[in-house]
Protein backbone atom coordinates (compact mmCIF):
# COMPACT_ATOMS: atom_id res chain seq x y z
CA UNK A 1 0.00 0.00 0.00
CA UNK A 2 1.13 3.55 -0.72
CA UNK A 3 2.80 4.80 2.46
CA UNK A 4 3.62 8.31 3.72
CA UNK A 5 5.47 8.85 6.99
CA UNK A 6 4.56 12.31 8.32
CA UNK A 7 6.98 12.29 11.26
CA UNK A 8 10.65 12.09 10.29
CA UNK A 9 13.54 14.32 11.26
CA UNK A 10 16.53 15.57 9.33
CA UNK A 11 19.63 17.73 9.92
CA UNK A 12 22.21 19.24 7.58
CA UNK A 13 25.46 17.28 7.56
CA UNK A 14 27.46 20.37 8.44
CA UNK A 15 26.04 22.97 10.82
CA UNK A 16 27.74 26.36 11.26
CA UNK A 17 29.20 27.28 14.62
CA UNK A 18 26.29 29.49 15.60
CA UNK A 19 27.68 29.98 19.11
CA UNK A 20 30.80 31.55 17.68
CA UNK A 21 28.86 33.52 15.09
CA UNK A 22 26.22 34.97 17.42
CA UNK A 23 28.38 35.31 20.52
CA UNK A 24 26.33 33.18 22.92
CA UNK A 25 25.58 29.51 23.47
CA UNK A 26 22.68 27.09 23.41
CA UNK A 27 22.98 26.05 19.75
CA UNK A 28 23.61 22.56 18.36
CA UNK A 29 26.65 21.62 16.31
CA UNK A 30 27.77 18.26 14.91
CA UNK A 31 31.07 16.54 15.65
CA UNK A 32 31.79 13.98 12.92
CA UNK A 33 33.95 11.69 15.02
CA UNK A 34 33.83 8.65 12.71
CA UNK A 35 32.50 7.82 9.22
CA UNK A 36 28.72 8.11 8.81
CA UNK A 37 28.27 9.06 12.45
CA UNK A 38 28.23 12.33 14.38
CA UNK A 39 27.65 13.61 17.88
CA UNK A 40 25.08 16.35 18.39
CA UNK A 41 26.75 18.73 20.83
CA UNK A 42 25.34 21.68 22.77
CA UNK A 43 27.87 23.99 24.40
CA UNK A 44 30.36 21.14 24.60
CA UNK A 45 27.85 18.72 26.14
CA UNK A 46 26.80 15.54 24.34
CA UNK A 47 23.12 15.57 23.33
CA UNK A 48 22.61 12.64 20.95
CA UNK A 49 24.48 10.57 18.40
CA UNK A 50 23.15 10.51 14.85
CA UNK A 51 24.06 8.56 11.75
CA UNK A 52 24.16 9.37 8.06
CA UNK A 53 20.46 8.60 7.67
CA UNK A 54 19.82 11.78 9.68
CA UNK A 55 21.37 14.02 7.01
CA UNK A 56 21.93 12.12 3.78
CA UNK A 57 19.02 11.96 1.35
CA UNK A 58 20.40 8.98 -0.56
CA UNK A 59 20.80 6.94 2.62
CA UNK A 60 17.27 7.81 3.67
CA UNK A 61 15.90 6.86 0.24
CA UNK A 62 17.62 3.47 0.44
CA UNK A 63 16.16 2.84 3.88
CA UNK A 64 12.72 3.93 2.65
CA UNK A 65 12.95 1.25 -0.04
CA UNK A 66 13.97 -1.31 2.55
CA UNK A 67 11.02 -0.45 4.82
CA UNK A 68 8.51 0.05 1.96
CA UNK A 69 7.95 3.73 2.75
CA UNK A 70 7.10 5.64 -0.41
CA UNK A 71 7.31 9.19 0.95
CA UNK A 72 8.79 10.84 4.03
CA UNK A 73 7.74 14.23 5.37
CA UNK A 74 10.94 15.92 6.56
CA UNK A 75 11.15 18.26 9.54
CA UNK A 76 14.00 19.48 11.69
CA UNK A 77 14.96 18.01 15.06
CA UNK A 78 13.03 20.07 17.66
CA UNK A 79 16.18 20.99 19.59
CA UNK A 80 16.99 23.16 16.55
CA UNK A 81 13.90 25.40 16.99
CA UNK A 82 16.00 27.96 18.94
CA UNK A 83 12.96 30.00 20.04
CA UNK A 84 14.94 31.13 23.08
CA UNK A 85 17.53 32.92 20.94
CA UNK A 86 17.46 36.49 19.62
CA UNK A 87 14.79 36.55 16.88
CA UNK A 88 17.16 37.62 14.10
CA UNK A 89 19.47 34.75 15.03
CA UNK A 90 16.62 32.22 15.12
CA UNK A 91 15.62 33.49 11.69
CA UNK A 92 19.12 32.80 10.35
CA UNK A 93 19.11 29.30 11.84
CA UNK A 94 15.64 28.69 10.37
CA UNK A 95 16.68 29.83 6.91
CA UNK A 96 19.71 27.53 7.00
CA UNK A 97 17.61 24.53 8.02
CA UNK A 98 14.79 25.31 5.61
CA UNK A 99 17.14 25.72 2.66
CA UNK A 100 18.67 22.33 3.43
CA UNK A 101 15.29 20.60 3.57
CA UNK A 102 14.21 22.29 0.33
CA UNK A 103 17.42 21.10 -1.34
CA UNK A 104 16.88 17.48 -0.25
CA UNK A 105 13.30 17.63 -1.51
CA UNK A 106 14.44 19.04 -4.85
CA UNK A 107 16.94 16.19 -5.26
CA UNK A 108 14.32 13.52 -4.41
CA UNK A 109 10.95 15.10 -5.32
CA UNK A 110 9.08 11.79 -5.46
CA UNK A 111 10.45 10.64 -2.13
CA UNK A 112 10.43 13.61 0.26
CA UNK A 113 8.10 16.44 1.30
CA UNK A 114 9.44 19.31 3.37
CA UNK A 115 8.27 21.21 6.44
CA UNK A 116 10.01 24.38 7.52
CA UNK A 117 10.81 25.89 10.92
CA UNK A 118 10.14 29.50 11.92
CA UNK A 119 11.28 32.10 14.46
CA UNK A 120 7.91 31.78 16.19
CA UNK A 121 8.88 34.16 19.02
CA UNK A 122 8.76 36.98 16.45
CA UNK A 123 5.46 36.82 14.52
CA UNK A 124 6.56 39.36 11.88
CA UNK A 125 9.76 37.44 11.11
CA UNK A 126 7.91 34.12 11.30
CA UNK A 127 5.37 35.20 8.69
CA UNK A 128 8.10 36.42 6.34
CA UNK A 129 9.95 33.12 6.64
CA UNK A 130 6.68 31.21 6.24
CA UNK A 131 6.12 33.02 2.95
CA UNK A 132 9.66 32.14 1.89
CA UNK A 133 9.10 28.49 2.85
CA UNK A 134 6.16 28.43 0.47
CA UNK A 135 8.28 29.91 -2.33
CA UNK A 136 11.08 27.34 -1.94
CA UNK A 137 8.67 24.42 -2.15
CA UNK A 138 7.94 23.48 1.45
CA UNK A 139 4.31 22.49 2.09
CA UNK A 140 4.06 23.29 5.78
CA UNK A 141 5.92 23.96 9.00
CA UNK A 142 6.83 22.20 12.20
CA UNK A 143 6.33 24.18 15.41
CA UNK A 144 6.93 23.48 19.08
CA UNK A 145 4.34 22.58 21.71
CA UNK A 146 4.88 26.03 23.20
CA UNK A 147 6.87 29.11 22.23
CA UNK A 148 8.95 30.07 25.26
CA UNK A 149 6.35 31.46 27.72
CA UNK A 150 3.54 31.39 25.15
CA UNK A 151 1.26 28.39 24.98
CA UNK A 152 -0.27 27.81 21.55
CA UNK A 153 -3.41 29.74 22.47
CA UNK A 154 -1.44 32.98 22.88
CA UNK A 155 -2.89 35.78 20.76
CA UNK A 156 0.62 36.79 19.67
CA UNK A 157 0.58 33.66 17.52
CA UNK A 158 -2.75 34.36 15.83
CA UNK A 159 -1.26 36.35 12.90
CA UNK A 160 1.01 33.38 12.17
CA UNK A 161 -1.92 30.97 12.23
CA UNK A 162 -3.82 33.25 9.89
CA UNK A 163 -0.87 33.31 7.48
CA UNK A 164 -0.52 29.52 7.68
CA UNK A 165 -4.18 29.18 6.80
CA UNK A 166 -4.06 31.75 4.00
CA UNK A 167 -0.92 30.20 2.48
CA UNK A 168 -2.37 26.66 2.69
CA UNK A 169 0.55 25.46 4.83
CA UNK A 170 0.12 22.35 6.98
CA UNK A 171 1.24 22.53 10.62
CA UNK A 172 3.01 19.76 12.54
CA UNK A 173 3.20 20.30 16.32
CA UNK A 174 6.07 18.53 18.07
CA UNK A 175 6.91 18.59 21.80
CA UNK A 176 10.13 20.26 22.89
CA UNK A 177 11.67 21.85 26.00
CA UNK A 178 9.59 19.54 28.14
CA UNK A 179 7.76 20.79 31.21
CA UNK A 180 9.08 19.59 34.55
CA UNK A 181 12.34 18.41 33.04
CA UNK A 182 14.31 19.62 36.07
CA UNK A 183 12.40 17.08 38.16
CA UNK A 184 12.95 14.27 35.66
CA UNK A 185 16.70 13.90 35.44
CA UNK A 186 16.63 10.09 35.58
CA UNK A 187 15.16 7.29 33.51
CA UNK A 188 14.76 9.37 30.29
CA UNK A 189 11.57 10.75 31.85
CA UNK A 190 11.49 14.02 29.86
CA UNK A 191 10.98 11.88 26.74
CA UNK A 192 8.72 9.28 28.36
CA UNK A 193 6.55 11.54 30.56
CA UNK A 194 7.25 15.14 29.54
CA UNK A 195 6.72 14.71 25.81
CA UNK A 196 3.20 13.22 26.09
CA UNK A 197 2.25 15.97 28.54
CA UNK A 198 3.63 18.67 26.23
CA UNK A 199 1.51 17.44 23.34
CA UNK A 200 -1.61 17.42 25.51
CA UNK A 201 -0.74 20.96 26.60
CA UNK A 202 -0.54 22.02 22.97
CA UNK A 203 -3.84 20.42 21.91
CA UNK A 204 -5.78 21.58 24.95
CA UNK A 205 -4.40 25.11 24.68
CA UNK A 206 -5.47 25.35 21.04
CA UNK A 207 -8.95 23.99 21.82
CA UNK A 208 -9.63 26.10 24.91
CA UNK A 209 -8.03 29.13 23.24
CA UNK A 210 -10.42 28.87 20.31
CA UNK A 211 -7.66 28.46 17.72
CA UNK A 212 -9.56 25.83 15.73
CA UNK A 213 -12.66 28.00 15.95
CA UNK A 214 -10.94 31.16 14.73
CA UNK A 215 -8.93 29.44 12.00
CA UNK A 216 -11.24 26.77 10.68
CA UNK A 217 -9.09 25.95 7.64
CA UNK A 218 -5.91 25.48 9.65
CA UNK A 219 -4.68 21.90 9.19
CA UNK A 220 -2.78 20.78 12.29
CA UNK A 221 -1.24 17.39 13.10
CA UNK A 222 0.20 16.47 16.49
CA UNK A 223 3.07 14.07 17.15
CA UNK A 224 3.14 10.87 19.20
CA UNK A 225 -0.53 10.01 18.84
CA UNK A 226 -1.55 13.20 20.61
CA UNK A 227 0.53 12.35 23.67
CA UNK A 228 -1.58 12.05 26.81
CA UNK A 229 -4.52 13.98 25.30
CA UNK A 230 -6.52 10.98 23.98
CA UNK A 231 -6.33 9.21 27.34
CA UNK A 232 -7.51 12.30 29.22
CA UNK A 233 -10.13 13.82 26.89
CA UNK A 234 -12.88 12.52 29.21
CA UNK A 235 -11.33 14.38 32.13
CA UNK A 236 -10.80 17.47 29.97
CA UNK A 237 -14.45 17.47 28.88
CA UNK A 238 -15.64 16.89 32.45
CA UNK A 239 -13.57 19.84 33.66
CA UNK A 240 -15.06 21.96 30.91
CA UNK A 241 -18.58 20.96 31.98
CA UNK A 242 -18.22 21.38 35.75
CA UNK A 243 -15.96 24.44 35.80
CA UNK A 244 -16.78 26.51 32.72
CA UNK A 245 -15.75 29.56 34.73
CA UNK A 246 -12.17 28.26 34.50
CA UNK A 247 -12.14 26.27 31.25
CA UNK A 248 -14.60 28.00 28.92
CA UNK A 249 -13.40 31.57 29.32
CA UNK A 250 -12.11 31.87 25.73
CA UNK A 251 -14.17 29.23 23.95
CA UNK A 252 -17.60 27.95 24.99
CA UNK A 253 -17.58 24.91 22.68
CA UNK A 254 -17.16 21.43 24.16
CA UNK A 255 -13.60 20.12 23.62
CA UNK A 256 -14.95 16.84 22.25
CA UNK A 257 -16.53 18.75 19.37
CA UNK A 258 -13.03 19.27 17.97
CA UNK A 259 -12.21 15.57 17.72
CA UNK A 260 -11.75 14.84 14.04
CA UNK A 261 -10.86 18.46 13.26
CA UNK A 262 -7.13 17.92 13.61
CA UNK A 263 -4.75 15.02 12.96
CA UNK A 264 -2.62 12.74 15.13
CA UNK A 265 0.25 10.59 14.02
CA UNK A 266 0.15 6.85 14.74
CA UNK A 267 3.21 6.68 16.99
CA UNK A 268 1.71 5.02 20.08
CA UNK A 269 3.61 1.67 20.15
CA UNK A 270 0.52 -0.26 21.27
CA UNK A 271 -2.28 -1.85 19.22
CA UNK A 272 -4.98 -1.15 21.82
CA UNK A 273 -4.03 2.52 21.92
CA UNK A 274 -3.88 2.76 18.13
CA UNK A 275 -7.35 1.23 17.86
CA UNK A 276 -8.59 3.71 20.46
CA UNK A 277 -7.21 6.86 18.82
CA UNK A 278 -8.59 5.80 15.44
CA UNK A 279 -12.02 5.26 17.01
CA UNK A 280 -11.67 8.62 18.78
CA UNK A 281 -10.46 10.70 15.84
CA UNK A 282 -11.64 8.76 12.80
CA UNK A 283 -9.49 6.77 10.38
CA UNK A 284 -8.93 9.81 8.17
CA UNK A 285 -7.40 11.77 11.04
CA UNK A 286 -4.61 9.41 12.10
CA UNK A 287 -1.53 9.27 9.86
CA UNK A 288 1.54 7.08 9.93
CA UNK A 289 4.35 8.70 11.90
CA UNK A 290 7.54 6.98 13.00
CA UNK A 291 10.00 9.57 14.43
CA UNK A 292 12.60 8.19 11.99
CA UNK A 293 15.55 7.89 12.45
CA UNK A 294 15.45 7.92 16.26
CA UNK A 295 15.20 4.90 18.58
CA UNK A 296 12.05 6.03 20.41
CA UNK A 297 10.20 5.84 17.11
CA UNK A 298 8.63 2.91 15.29
CA UNK A 299 11.64 0.91 14.16
CA UNK A 300 9.71 -0.94 11.42
CA UNK A 301 7.63 1.80 9.76
CA UNK A 302 3.97 0.83 9.40
CA UNK A 303 4.37 -2.42 11.30
CA UNK A 304 1.74 -1.56 13.92
CA UNK A 305 -0.83 -0.39 11.36
CA UNK A 306 -0.26 -3.43 9.16
CA UNK A 307 -0.61 -5.75 12.16
CA UNK A 308 -4.13 -4.55 12.94
CA UNK A 309 -7.12 -6.70 12.02
CA UNK A 310 -8.59 -3.97 9.84
CA UNK A 311 -9.86 -3.89 6.27
CA UNK A 312 -7.40 -2.65 3.66
CA UNK A 313 -9.20 0.64 3.08
CA UNK A 314 -8.83 1.55 6.75
CA UNK A 315 -5.13 0.67 6.74
CA UNK A 316 -4.64 2.70 3.58
CA UNK A 317 -6.20 5.76 5.21
CA UNK A 318 -3.63 5.57 8.01
CA UNK A 319 -0.72 4.69 5.74
CA UNK A 320 -1.29 7.57 3.31
CA UNK A 321 -4.84 8.85 2.93
CA UNK A 322 -4.91 10.91 6.12
CA UNK A 323 -1.47 12.35 5.35
CA UNK A 324 -2.50 13.46 1.87
CA UNK A 325 -5.56 15.22 3.26
CA UNK A 326 -3.51 16.94 5.98
CA UNK A 327 -0.92 18.07 3.45
CA UNK A 328 -3.62 18.91 0.87
CA UNK A 329 -1.76 16.94 -1.79
CA UNK A 330 -2.78 14.55 -4.53
CA UNK A 331 -1.17 11.13 -4.29
CA UNK A 332 -0.85 11.06 -8.08
CA UNK A 333 2.04 13.54 -7.83
CA UNK A 334 4.18 10.69 -6.52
Amino acid sequence: MFTIDIHTHILPENIPNFKEKFGYGGFINLEHHKPCCAKMMKDGQFFREVEANCWDGATRATECDHYHVDVQVLSTVPVMFSYWAKPKDTLEVSKFLNDHIAEVVSLFPKRFIGLGTLPMQSPDLAIKELERCKKIGLVGVEIGSHINDWNLNDENLFPIYEAMQDLDMAVFVHPWDMMGKDKMSKYWLPWLVGMPAETSLAITSMIFGGVFEKFKKLRVAFAHGGGSFPATIGRIEHGFNVRPDLCAIDNAINPKDYLGKFWLDSLVHDPTMLDYIVDLMGQKRVALGTDYPFPLGELQPGELINSMNWPDDKKLDLLSGAALEWLNLDGKMF
